[in-house]
């Protein structure tokens, strides 16, 4: 059989009218992890619901690890979770969500100033807005060229990586698809890591340094990077480079990794081990930086800046400080614009309308509808 025939085509997505006079356009896809619409017990059920039964985070043989997901984790976990939301969840709602908004707008605004009127929109890998609510605003407009930015700076198979499977297990569902450019990292982008530097300078004008800064990433199991994911070499990439621009003596810094659930190794120094053994050893005062978190969330907010601080001032820390993410710093989101920009090949242009109109002419006298 002939591909495509005997299959329902109507599966397809377009559009019944298509116009051949729009013109073709360019649009930018952030994209992040996602968030529960509530702090609620509910809403996080369906949250980590959705999110545990990615077999990119979680590498478990499905007959393995969705009985034990439905059976015992989702009976459990979300209680709790619910309740470390609540407690850094405002009145704006959901911040890393309210952070990713601010992030879209204040990109396509930056772009508009420098001559480029191309839409931004976002879209969650889990939860609301979705990757597929955020493509659907693209349809109808000419979209020829998508540029998709995953607001991971590391890569990792269990963020990015996932974050193409959700594309392109939606584009593959579009009559026109379109070019594509994707982003695997940013991790040692000049940009991103001079953000990173100035929000940390910013803090210590503020307030003297503290004796020891600690970068602080999402951890994985070992095992994944044993598999040959890049994320923690990339985290060491980051935190070198950064604080080479800080001009931080090797003494003065630590790399570790938080938020690790469950019983096998996942990659070392744990964050939590780091800041009580710096304590124990007479350390008083640390400033906690998470460059792996473009935006705030929970495990930044709650895990870090109450968690982890509750935890360094029991065993002996006197002054911690949390340095929140970038979120829409003005020297973040002109990194970010430089990015998507290059990745466009350093111009959104889509012609000269004389030759759109001229286009438009010629498919209507082939019999094109307008």
């Amino acid at each position: 059989m002939l591909p495509g025939f005997g299959e329902n085509m109507s599966d397809f997505v377009g559009d019944a009218d298509f116009s051949h006079s729009l013109p073709e356009g360019s649009a930018v896809l952030l994209t992040n992890l996602g968030t529960p619409d509530a702090p609620t017990t509910l809403a996080v059920r369906r949250y980590l619901a959705e999110f545990l039964s990615d077999p990119r985070v979680v590498e478990v043989p499905r007959w393995l690890w969705l009985p034990l997901l439905h059976g015992v984790i989702l009976r459990t976990r979300p209680r709790r979770s619910a309740k470390a939301y609540q407690r850094v969840w405002p009145q704006t709602g959901s911040p890393l969500l309210h952070h990713s908004k601010r992030q879209a707008g204040a990109l396509e605004a930056r772009l508009r100033a420098a001559g480029h009127g191309v839409p931004v929109r976002l879209g969650m890998r889990y939860g609301n807005p979705s990757i597929a609510d955020a493509l659907a605003e693209f349809r109808g407009q000419g979209l020829a060229r998508l540029i998709v930015l995953p607001l991971y700076p590391q890569y990792s198979a269990t963020t990015t990586g996932s974050t193409f499977d959700a594309l392109s297990r939606e584009l593959r569902r579009w009559r026109r698809v379109p070019q594509l450019a994707f982003s695997d990292s940013y991790h040692d982008h000049p940009g991103y890591i001079a953000a990173l530097a100035k929000s940390v300078r910013e803090r210590w004008t503020r307030t003297p340094r503290a004796e020891r800064i600690l970068f602080s990433f999402h951890g994985v199991p070992q095992r994944y990077l044993h598999a040959g994911d890049p994320y923690f070499c990339h985290c060491h990439v980051t935190a070198r480079l950064l604080a080479e621009a800080l001009d931080l003596a090797p003494g003065r810094y630590g790399v570790a990794f938080q938020s690790r659930v469950g019983r096998e190794p996942w990659v070392k120094p744990y964050t939590d081990e780091v800041l009580v053994e710096w304590a124990r050893a007479g350390v008083r005062s640390v400033d906690v930086l998470c460059p792996g978190f473009s935006a705030d969330c929970l495990e930044t907010l709650e895990e870090i800046d109450i968690g982890e601080r509750a935890r360094f001032l029991a065993t002996g820390g006197e002054r911690f400080r949390y340095i929140p993410a970038l979120n829409d710093d003005a020297a973040h989101i002109e990194a970010l614009s430089t990015i998507v920009t290059a990745m466009a090949g350093g111009s959104f242009a889509d012609g000269a309308s004389s030759a759109r109109d001229a286009a438009a002419v010629r498919a209507r006298a082939l019999g094109a509808r307008a």
